[in-house]
């Protein structure tokens, strides 16, 4: 991306509680309007969802297996994912017109890069291996002669402003995804932070989500 040293500091929140998924839409899409117009700064926001079930783009009616929780349509990109209590979520909207070489253009491609870069280097500072796998969506450890995804992601970009973004697996109850084929895989499990034996808070995965997005991305307001 661009010398982030031109670019302003977006805006760093992190949301207490459990946020009802319409409400973080409404606001998104509010914000992300804003940005365009240049009447607001980007914004990193760190949410709780209660649990639910969201149904990007290209999801499949069949890969809802058991509607235990209510389902959201939604324009991301992507299939199905689930969001609960345990799981941090960051939506990220930032203008890419402002974040790419202004001599190619707006690069949706490395933004989806950088954004597994950012759950990648969080992984690490937790001595975790997350990979991108060809093919597959979202951030995987490999676990002996297995792979469970612990991250997923998924975007919708308008007039340039992102908004969505992607789910972290720190501690949500793992049963919850058997009523979905995560993001169309049928053939890999999920796994989380707690699962892989690493008892970490909310509050030090939101540390290390802080330090890897302003290596990736450059610094957010303080």
């Amino acid at each position: 991306m661009t010398d982030t040293a031109t670019l302003s500091r977006p805006e760093w929140r992190i949301r207490p509680g459990l946020l009802p998924y319409p409400d973080a839409v409404a606001f998104m899409e509010t914000r992300a309007e804003a940005i365009a117009a240049g009447k607001a700064d980007e914004m990193v926001w760190l949410v709780e969802h209660p649990p639910i079930y969201t149904a990007g783009t290209s999801a499949k009616d069949a890969d809802l297996l058991d509607a235990r929780f209510p389902v959201f349509k939604t324009g991301r990109g992507g299939q199905f994912t689930y969001h609960g209590p345990g799981q941090r979520v960051g939506y990220v909207m930032l203008d890419l017109k402002r974040r790419t070489d202004p001599k190619k253009g707006p690069d949706v491609r490395r933004y989806v890069h950088d954004l597994e870069e950012w759950l990648i280097r969080t992984l690490a500072q937790f001595n975790v291996k997350g990979e991108r796998r060809e093919g597959r969506v979202g951030i995987w450890v490999v676990r002996g002669n297995r792979e469970d995804k612990i991250a997923a992601l998924g975007v919708r970009v308008r007039r340039w402003v992102t908004f969505h973004g992607v789910s972290f697996n720190v501690e949500p109850d793992l049963t919850h995804f058997d009523g979905i084929v995560p993001c169309g895989i049928h053939q890999y499990g999920v796994t989380s932070l707690h699962d892989l034996g690493i008892p970490v808070s909310m509050a030090d995965v939101d540390v290390a989500m802080k330090a890897a997005f302003e290596d990736v991305f450059g610094p957010v307001a303080r």
